[in-house]
């Protein structure tokens, strides 16, 4: 005979272990789920999406008598404005992505942020499969070139936006430099001045001892001249010389 018992004590055993598992694993999920949804998202609220659905869905007031429709070159500006932000978003994702990475890795930064982080990612994917969706029903395979004209968009936005920037430090450079010359301009002339007063300086103490050298020559010239005519007038001397050879002839 069959013991029931004994059977139904380990089938009960797994249902209860299996029921608990079940219990705790719906319990988490919607905890983690709660909790991300409480996290406060990565990006801004997407303007240009809330746009392009604003025109889409767009419905005049009864009160109108001719409602008149939105045309569709607005609302494919308005897709295409949005798959630009996309773009832009998509490239802070992957510029973020490692960074994070590495923080986590190293405990710098909490699973908060790390949750964040994902949920951005996949709210992303959402939205370019969107994206494509809506391309595709306005225009027949523009769902696979939109995201090429958006990129181009986005890299025009960003080279005006640097050459803005470059204008704007320019204009700086610009001011500081004129400030700069003209400091160094007065600097020079402070400095010519200067110089030009100490050479007036010693142009004006050299010319008297100038002058006195001048006056001063004058009569040691005369004295020279005297003591020659002196030297060359003197008979003693001459006679002095002339004498014995006058003597020598006498005794010959």
């Amino acid at each position: 005979m069959v013991d029931w018992i004994s059977l139904a004590v380990p089938f009960a055993y797994l249902g209860i272990l299996i029921g608990s598992l079940a219990t705790f694993s719906s319990l988490y999920r919607a905890r983690k789920a709660s909790k991300s949804a409480s996290l406060a998202p990565w990006f801004p609220p997407h303007l240009q999406r809330n746009v392009y659905l604003s025109l889409l869905h767009y419905e005049p007031p009864p009160s109108t008598e001719k409602s008149i429709p939105i045309p569709d070159s607005v609302v494919k500006a308005a897709l295409l404005r949005r798959a630009t932000e996309d773009i832009h978003r998509i490239i802070s994702i992957r510029s973020a992505k490692q960074a994070i990475t590495t923080l986590l890795a190293r405990g710098s930064v909490g699973d908060d942020l790390w949750q964040r982080f994902l949920r951005a990612e996949k709210e992303m994917e959402e939205e370019l499969k969107d994206v494509v969706q809506e391309a595709n029903a306005l225009a027949p395979n523009w769902g696979a070139t939109i995201f090429q004209s958006a990129n181009e968009m986005a890299a025009n936005s960003m080279i005006r936006k640097k050459m803005d920037e470059v204008q704007v430090q320019a204009k700086a450079d610009r001011e500081w430099w004129d400030r700069k010359r003209k400091e160094t301009q007065e600097e020079f002339m402070r400095e010519l001045d200067e110089g030009s007063t100490v050479t007036k300086g010693d142009k004006t103490s050299t010319v008297p001892a100038a002058l006195g050298n001048l006056v001063s020559r004058p009569s040691t010239a005369g004295t020279s001249d005297e003591d020659s005519v002196l030297v060359e007038s003197g008979g003693p001397t001459t006679g002095g010389v002339k004498g014995p050879s006058k003597k020598k002839k006498a005794k010959k």
